[in-house]
């Protein structure tokens, strides 16, 4: 069955067919959607102007500030849907515009706010000012919570209230307010009889809605926190499982089948050595002579990619020596580098695994080659080796037994190893 779009989509949809005409026309003249965002900023000041005018020059009675504020609301909102048509249609979006849009629209409503208030307080309407308080907070929170959701990677453009509604909700009863005052009088009451319970006047065209909008926003805000919570859950149950996914496939990775620690200290020696002549030193384990090599990487115009420094690959020699590049998980979980300028011709480079051993990439002055410098039995030395040895254990906790490091020290390129216990 074809699935029809939302009532609130086909709506806009049918506004935008509308006002698309006006949108090229505003685009012919020049007008970028910054430009249309400013534009409501200040049609939503003289909102506020018009409703702080009323608060110090009108009487209680007269309510056509009110109507006359509803309009231009209605007629501000209108550029809130101009702006990102203007940007659409004129292929001029960008993420500084839809920054600029976002927190405009929050002064315009706060700008907005401030003039009812002003104007309840002024009067007297003192439980509907409260509610019209109530009712920015929410309004403030429903966006507030999408923004922060969204800078978290969730999604959430779900519940009543969002900003169009708002708008007309707020614009169409303040305007209907000035109407009906103008028809029946801004001083009308309804009186329950037999008691001085004041069930309706005229303003309450107003404030009712306003009320009902306290409500609903902080309900709506209420409601997309706890659709992003069960969204970051649900994330956070994915990444675990990510997890250890990774851990089985390192580990794994580290299994050996040999009988002694003897026999495995024997095997490390036998081990082919890489001969890549961009070499920085390479990584070798007991379980098997597969070889993980570590290079310099040089550009096409022959300079050292600074973005990515380190080129790292298998070579596989359990399998015929063939070369490989790492899997995705292996890069970026496991054996891959990160890498960080801290100077001309040199980096500080990290183990993606492990980002407690600190080394360093540089340019040496005598032979103007990069090598990697490294702590080695309290020495700065040239990093050459680095070897695990893994004895026994469980498929999930392996028992590395030590980790060899091997290297020149720096100072005089004596041969230095030291031996770590994990």
């Amino acid at each position: 069955m074809k699935q029809h779009p939302p009532l609130r989509d086909r709506l806009q949809l049918f506004i935008y067919s509308i006002i698309n005409p006006f949108v090229k026309l505003l685009i012919k003249i020049g007008f970028t959607p910054n430009t249309v965002t400013l534009i409501g900023l200040f049609l939503n000041i003289g909102v506020a102007i018009i409703f702080i005018t009323g608060a110090e020059e009108g009487n209680r009675g007269d309510l056509s500030y009110v109507g006359w504020a509803g309009a231009l609301i209605l007629f501000a909102g209108l550029f809130d849907m101009l702006d990102g048509q203007v940007a659409r249609l004129g292929n001029m979006s960008s993420s500084f515009g839809a920054m600029f849009d976002s927190v405009l629209d929050r002064y315009s409503e706060l700008v907005m706010f401030l003039g009812i208030c002003y104007y309840l307080v002024a009067h007297h309407y003192f439980f509907s000012s409260l509610f019209a308080f109530i009712a920015l907070i929410g309004s403030m929170m429903v966006s507030y919570t999408r923004a922060r959701a969204e800078g978290l990677g969730i999604a959430l453009k779900s519940g009543l209230m969002q900003r169009p509604e708002r708008v007309v909700l707020v614009g169409v009863t303040a305007l209907a307010c000035g109407i009906t005052g103008s028809m029946i009088g801004g001083d009308y009451k309804y009186v329950v009889e037999g008691t001085n319970f004041q069930l309706f006047e005229t303003i309450s065209i107003f404030t009712i809605p306003l009320t009902i909008m306290a409500i609903l926003t902080n309900i709506t805000a209420y409601k997309r926190l706890m659709d992003a919570k069960k969204l970051m859950d649900e994330n956070d149950r994915k990444k675990g499982l990510l997890k250890m996914v990774i851990t089985i496939l390192i580990t794994s990775s580290f299994l050996l089948n040999s009988n002694t620690a003897n026999a495995q200290a024997a095997i490390q020696n036998n081990f082919p050595i890489p001969t890549s002549k961009n070499m920085l030193f390479y990584l070798q384990r007991n379980h098997n002579s597969n070889t993980l090599v570590y290079e310099i990487n040089y550009d096409k115009k022959g300079m050292v990619d600074t973005s990515n420094p380190v080129l790292v690959y298998w070579i596989r020699y359990a399998e015929n020596g063939e070369q490989k590049e790492l899997s995705y998980i292996q890069r970026n979980y496991a054996y891959g580098i990160k890498s960080k300028v801290i100077g001309k011709d040199a980096y500080e480079i990290k183990f993606v695994s492990y980002k407690k051993f600190a080394m360093k990439l540089v340019k040496s002055a005598t032979d103007n080659k990069y090598k990697v410098l490294a702590t080695i039995n309290n020495k700065e030395a040239v990093l050459n080796r680095i070897y695990l040895q893994i004895n026994g254990g469980t498929f999930w906790f392996p028992k590395i037994e030590f980790v060899e490091l091997k290297g020149a020290e720096y100072a005089n390129g004596k041969e230095i190893v030291e031996r770590k216990k994990i």
